[in-house]
């Protein structure tokens, strides 16, 4: 009996690994398709950073056709928003999450921007500030 049981567990383990090898191959082909078309798209914009934020989609000021085209399990997730001045408009944009924390407030930026998605960072007057990382609990623990 106890066979049977540690055999069925085995076979299901063995059938989750492979589904999650197939579906993560074919979001990883996905991905690099998206990632063509977002670099084909892409132009050098120069900007003035007003404010940056993470906001749900639906606080974010983007366009209705962008909030309706998100799928609904990313609709409760908040993305990172910024508010920029482009030319004579003022415009809300999604930025990076590998750059958002690098983009200055108040400051003049010359960014990559794909559609509204800010995918870079090609400089900025007076250079760009990297934030310095929080310490963890158990480093300012033994700090002190």
């Amino acid at each position: 009996m106890l066979k049977y049981v540690l055999l069925a567990i085995v076979i299901l383990l063995v059938a989750a690994i492979v589904l999650l090898i197939y579906f993560g191959n074919k979001m990883q082909k996905k991905q690099a398709e998206n990632q063509v078309q977002l670099d084909a798209m892409a132009q050098t914009v120069s900007m003035l950073i007003i404010d940056k934020k993470r906001l749900k989609i639906k606080e974010s000021g983007l366009p209705q056709m962008v909030i309706d085209q998100t799928p609904k399990y990313l609709r409760w997730s908040k993305l990172p928003i910024v508010r920029a001045k482009v030319g004579p408009k003022v415009m809300n944009l999604v930025a990076d999450e590998k750059i958002f924390d690098l983009l200055p407030i108040k400051k003049e930026v010359k960014v990559v921007v794909s559609g509204i998605y800010i995918t870079a960072i090609k400089g900025a007057r007076g250079g760009i500030e990297k934030p310095q990382k929080k310490k963890g609990f158990f480093k300012r623990l033994f700090k002190k």
